[in-house]
């Protein structure tokens, strides 16, 4: 991949974030405009998704990525960037594609609904969110997205929020997934410590690569482990996974997308 592509690999995501703060300025009787903005943000993204992925198929093992400086405060500097390998362009593909099928289906299953507008601007959220943690090389990022992530389930599994059901269901995801993102907010905080840096990939400084792995020492196990505590409870894992049963409060989409 050119380094002008990779540095342009955050439209990605920002295409569908885009398409919901459209969908969100239009009025309730718009639905036209807005499934037609979102399917459009997805089309837009698969299409970067294959441009991005196509150099993983021709190159073996193939990894780029770019960092910056997110701000600053005192001495201390918080950097972000985007990372691109064969598993990362290969999700991107995937949430892409999926997600503009579900969209399409969304158009018919959602069209007596009153809130048509609304639904298709909280799905081009969801689909932006995951497609950065996917691009995300820091912890800092991903955990950001991450919460996203969250927010997002937590606005379309309440999407009926009139109905009793909804509501509560809704509110036992956003809780219960929090409980698991505590544990994945305190592995980070404990990588930090160790190792001075968030980023995955740093030119050989990388959490992920040699020197900070070997600065996680035996700790590294338990770091794991705590950051595994967000992916059980985003996915519904014993012991937090009383929240996904209630989670078909949510529209038939909402449940195909999570």
């Amino acid at each position: 991949m050119s380094n002008s592509l990779l540095a342009h690999l955050w439209l990605i995501p920002t295409v569908p974030l885009v398409a919901a703060l459209l969908i969100l300025s239009l009025s309730n009787a718009r639905r036209t405009g807005a499934a037609v903005v979102a399917i459009a943000g997805q089309v837009i993204a698969l299409i970067l998704s294959l441009v991005a992925f196509w150099p993983t198929v021709q190159t073996p093992a193939y990894r780029a990525w770019q960092n910056f400086t997110w701000f600053t405060f005192g001495e201390q500097v918080l950097r972000i960037g985007f990372v691109l390998d064969p598993l990362a362009a290969t999700m991107l593909v995937m949430i892409t594609l999926v997600s503009l099928c579900i969209f399409v289906f969304s158009i018919g299953y959602m069209a007596t609904d009153q809130n048509f507008t609304r639904f298709f601007a909280y799905l081009s959220f969801f689909s932006a969110a995951m497609l950065g943690v996917v691009i995300a090389n820091s912890l800092l990022f991903l955990f950001v997205c991450w919460e996203l992530v969250g927010l997002a389930s937590y606005l379309l599994i309440g999407f009926w929020i009139h109905k009793p059901s909804a509501a509560a269901a809704a509110k036992k995801a956003f809780i219960t997934t929090r409980i698991g993102d505590i544990g994945f907010f305190l592995g980070i905080l404990w990588v930090y410590d160790r190792s001075g840096t968030l980023l995955f990939y740093d030119g050989g400084n990388g959490a992920l690569e040699h020197s900070g792995l070997l600065s996680l020492g035996a700790s590294a196990t338990f770091i794991a482990l705590l950051i595994f505590c967000g992916a059980v409870g985003k996915s519904g894992q014993f012991p937090l996974h009383v929240w996904l049963p209630d989670a078909m409060e949510g529209p038939t989409p909402v449940s195909a997308l999570i």
